[in-house]
C-alpha cells in the first residue's frame, strides 16, 4: 500500500514510518519542509502527486502551554492542517487515521472515557483537536480517530527524558499527582496504527498502553527502574500552575480495540521498562 505520513519526522511519525517500511508499504513520510499542512495549496499538490491510499496524519502543534498564547498558529496546524488533509482524503477516496488527543475531554467523572461520549475541551489545545476531529469526520469517508495520551519516544521531547535529566541535577522533585492518564510508547502504538491501516475497521478509537497512573506515580516507577534515588514530592495541579487548564481524569476506555479485532498495548509499566532499557 502506499501510504502517506505526516510529522514523519516526529516522536511519533518517525516510528510509524519504519514500522510500515518494514512491513513493506511504500512509504513517503512528510514534514513540514516537504508538505506545509496549513496551506491548501501544498496538500492538494503533494497529495496529487503522491496518490497515497491512505494517509497518517501525526503532524500537530503539541506545545500545550504555549498554544494558549500561540492560539492562531496552533489552529492553523491542528484544526486548518487536519481540515486540508481530510478534505483531501475524502476527494481522493483515502483512508486517514487522525492522531487526537485526551485532551478533547474536560477531566471530569469516575469512569473511563469512552469514544463515543461528549467532547468538551478545558484548554486551547484540546479545543484545536477537538475542531481536528470534527473536519475528520465531516470530510473523510474512510477514517480512524485515534485518541492518544502521555505519550513518549525516541526521538523529541517528552516526559521520561525531563524526569531524568532533572535526576542529574536534583534529588527531590515535586510532581502532580491529581491528574490520572496512561503514558503511551510510541514503540508499541506503532504497531496498532500499521494494523489499523492495513483494515477497513474504521472508526474512533483510544489506543493507549493499559493501565493508569498519575504522573508522580509515573516518575517514581521511572527512578524505581533506573534505581535512581530520587525523593519525589506529591503536588496537586493547584500548586503547579500551568499556562493552560489540564484535565484531570484522563482514563480512556479501550473496549473498541477488542470489539474490532485489534491487539491492545501492553501495560504502561512494562512499556516504560522496556523503553528505558
Amino acid at each position: 500500500m502506499k501510504i502517506l505520513v505526516t510529522g514523519a519526522k516526529g516522536q511519533l511519525g518517525s516510528d510509524v514510518v519504519s514500522e510500515l517500511e518494514k512491513r513493506k508499504h511504500e512509504v513517503i513520510g512528510v514534514d513540514i519542509e516537504e508538505m506545509d499542512i496549513t496551506k491548501p495549496e501544498a496538500v492538494i499538490r503533494v497529495m496529487e502527486q503522491v496518490k497515497p491510499e491512505a494517509v497518517i496524519h501525526c503532524a500537530a502543534y503539541t506545545a500545550v502551554d504555549k498554544a494558549e498564547d500561540e492560539k492562531e498558529l496552533c489552529r492553523k496546524i491542528n484544526s486548518d492542517g487536519t481540515k486540508n488533509i481530510a478534505k483531501q482524503c475524502g476527494k481522493q477516496s483515502c483512508k486517514m487515521i487522525y492522531i487526537s488527543t485526551d485532551y478533547v475531554f474536560d477531566g471530569t467523572g469516575e469512569r473511563p472515557w469512552m469514544p463515543d461520549d461528549d467532547r468538551s475541551p478545558v484548554n486551547f489545545y484540546g479545543q484545536t483537536k477537538y475542531e481536528g476531529e470534527k473536519y475528520v469526520q465531516a470530510l473523510a469517508a474512510k477514517y480512524f480517530i485515534v485518541r492518544i495520551s502521555w505519550i513518549y519516544g525516541k526521538n523529541g521531547a517528552n516526559f521520561v527524558k525531563t524526569m531524568l535529566r532533572l535526576a542529574e541535577k536534583q534529588d527531590e522533585i515535586n510532581v502532580v499527582s491529581d491528574q490520572i492518564g496512561s503514558p503511551t510508547y510510541t514503540a508499541d502504538l506503532k504497531y496498532l496504527l500499521s494494523d489499523m491501516i492495513e483494515s477497513d475497521r474504521y472508526g474512533i478509537y483510544h489506543a493507549t498502553n493499559k493501565g493508569y497512573c498519575s504522573w508522580y506515580d509515573f516518575a517514581k516507577e521511572i527512578f524505581r527502574i533506573k534505581g535512581l534515588r530520587v525523593k519525589v514530592n506529591p503536588v496537586t495541579s493547584n500548586e503547579f500552575p500551568s499556562k493552560a487548564k489540564r484535565p484531570k481524569k484522563r482514563r480512556l476506555n479501550l473496549d473498541a480495540l477488542k470489539e474490532n479485532g485489534f491487539t491492545p498495548l501492553p501495560a504502561w509499566e512494562d512499556a516504560v521498562k522496556r523503553y528505558l532499557e
